[in-house]
């Protein structure tokens, strides 16, 4: 059953995310190496895998590109390199940083990754006119501007009742 809110939204904004969420990691399909990662890990991987060809990768930028925690990232990154996907190197310029690299088992899927993740935008673009995609990325952005403007004042309010 559908409620109005009091926006006059029918449809729940949060549950229809999840359910896309949910749908796109079923349809998704990954190279067998990758099958014992889990979701975030093959994002990461995916993320550093494109990335490194434009330049440095540091936990940092996985941090701010997944709105993850330092210590979700710092878990995410130790798994990928216990399971041979990543390296990790000293930056030059700071010994405090580590430059992320993928090793050559994840070189040797970067077709197949570019390929899987091509056909996934095209599926979920497909019959969608290109202005009201452009709408849609702008909505989504603000929603999680908007949810981690949120996360940020709850950390303030936590700080200050300590």
């Amino acid at each position: 059953m559908e409620t109005q809110s009091e926006h006059g939204c029918t449809r729940d904004v949060g549950r229809l995310i999840n359910t896309l969420s949910h749908q796109l990691k079923r349809q998704i399909s990954f190279p067998k190496e990758e099958s014992s990662l889990t979701n975030i890990q093959r994002l990461v991987l995916n993320y550093i895998l494109f990335h490194v060809l434009k330049g440095d990768v540091y936990q940092k930028d996985i941090e701010k590109e997944f709105q993850i925690r330092r210590s979700t990232a710092t878990a995410t990154l130790q798994l990928l390199e216990r399971k041979g996907f990543i390296c990790r190197e000293t930056a030059e310029w700071d010994a405090r940083f580590k430059k992320l690299i993928p090793t050559e088992k994840t070189e040797k899927l970067r077709e197949q990754i570019i390929s899987n993740t091509q056909y996934m935008e095209n599926l979920l673009r497909t019959g969608i006119p290109e202005e009201d995609l452009q709408v849609c990325l702008r909505v989504l952005e603000r929603m999680s501007e908007n949810l981690s403007g949120n996360e940020k004042q709850k950390g303030k309010e936590t700080v200050k009742d300590e």
